[in-house]
């Protein structure tokens, strides 16, 4: 089997629509695919390939949890983390959308809003794709984070919070520009309806690794990562993970209770799924989205598993990340462990197996 998992699930990809319609074959989809990451790892030193699955029965043991723990152990993928999954699939519809476009039509920049490892992972497959981006980052983006996309040419701008606007600065600015032209380049299905595509694979190498997964505990930003993952395993239980400094996914669930009408949600999202009112804390900086942009979707799938939103007090979610970088040897950030917090604080009644997704390498040294 391949170790690209974009080769690998090809077959499952919506992009391979291209195959099953007709216009392409087999053989030249996977040279495309082949090709661009090629393209990747001249960039990143790494192209893609299957992560590890690792035991979590001691890290279970130690936050006092019975569960049969296992861990995804995302970390060192490409970008380091799970968001060049997502943007590695919307390049690959990129790029066989580009098949058919004349060398002289102007090409448009790419786009995306971000504080730290979807920026990082967007200038990484820009770069592989040789287009230009223009990166959306709150004035806080980590250093590191900066510093790299300024080597790979990325456009950096930086976003001040005003007090006479609601919502992520970067997010609207980001906005904007999509208005004058840009093309976006996001992690929100919102935004980038392919952004899911490239996410499945990492659920469909996690349901290859481990079999008969009862739950899923995710962290939540966005919501891209708990929805893609959660319909590559459909049977599995979802919990979306949030900190308590900013949970909208949670009162949107609570809105939509008892009745979870959602086809009216849609009707009047608006009545649902609003920015965080005060100003977004933790230090899981990376789930810090003023709104769940993708919780319509992220939603249908967690009540369809019988799952629920979990959110967590701040310090468990300090202590969740003690634990995995005590009790394993992944290097994963705050961020990446979050949804282990939701595991920690709401850790289900009846022994089972459950999974948590590391993912986000630790860059503070």
């Amino acid at each position: 089997m391949d170790p690209n998992p974009f080769v690998r699930y090809r077959h499952r990809l919506d992009s391979y629509r291209a195959v099953t319609d007709g216009h392409l074959s087999d053989a030249r989809f996977v040279e495309i695919v082949s090709g661009l990451d090629e393209r990747v790892a001249a960039v990143w030193g790494a192209g893609f390939r299957t992560t590890p699955v690792v035991d979590g029965s001691e890290l279970a043991e130690a936050a006092g949890i019975d569960i049969d723990l296992v861990i995804k152990a995302d970390a060192g993928n490409v970008g380091g983390s799970h968001k060049a999954r997502h943007l590695f699939g919307v390049a690959i519809h990129l790029a066989l959308h580009d098949l058919d476009r004349e060398d002289a039509d102007p090409v448009a920049p790419l786009a995306i809003a971000s504080c730290g490892n979807a920026a990082l992972a967007a200038g990484v497959i820009a770069a592989a794709l040789e287009r230009p981006i223009d990166v959306f980052v709150p004035t806080w983006a980590e250093r590191s984070v900066v510093t790299a996309l300024d080597d790979l040419g990325a456009n950096v701008r930086h976003c001040e919070r005003h007090p006479d606007e609601v919502g992520d600065p970067a997010y609207l600015r980001f906005r904007e520009a999509v208005d004058r032209g840009a093309q976006p380049f996001s992690v929100q299905g919102t935004d980038t309806p392919t952004t899911f595509d490239g996410g499945r694979t990492l659920g469909w190498e996690l349901a290859e690794q481990v079999s008969s997964i009862d739950s899923l505990w995710i962290q939540v930003g966005g919501g891209a990562l708990a929805t893609a993952v959660s319909l590559a395993l459909p049977e599995a239980r979802l919990h979306p993970v949030q900190a308590e400094g900013c949970a909208p996914l949670r009162r949107a669930w609570d809105l939509l209770a008892p009745d979870f009408d959602f086809v009216g949600a849609a009707a009047e999202p608006e009545r649902f799924m609003w920015a965080w009112e005060t100003e977004p804390t933790s230090i899981a900086t990376g789930i810090l989205d003023d709104v769940t942009y993708d919780w319509l979707p992220l939603l249908e799938r967690t009540h369809a598993t019988g799952g629920e939103p979990i959110v967590v007090p701040e310090p468990v979610v300090v202590e969740a990340h003690r634990l995995a970088r005590s009790h394993t040897a992944v290097p994963v950030c705050t961020t990446g462990t979050a949804g282990l917090a939701g595991l920690v604080h709401h850790a289900p009644a009846n022994r089972e197996r459950g999974a948590v997704i590391f993912t986000g390498v630790d860059r503070t040294g």
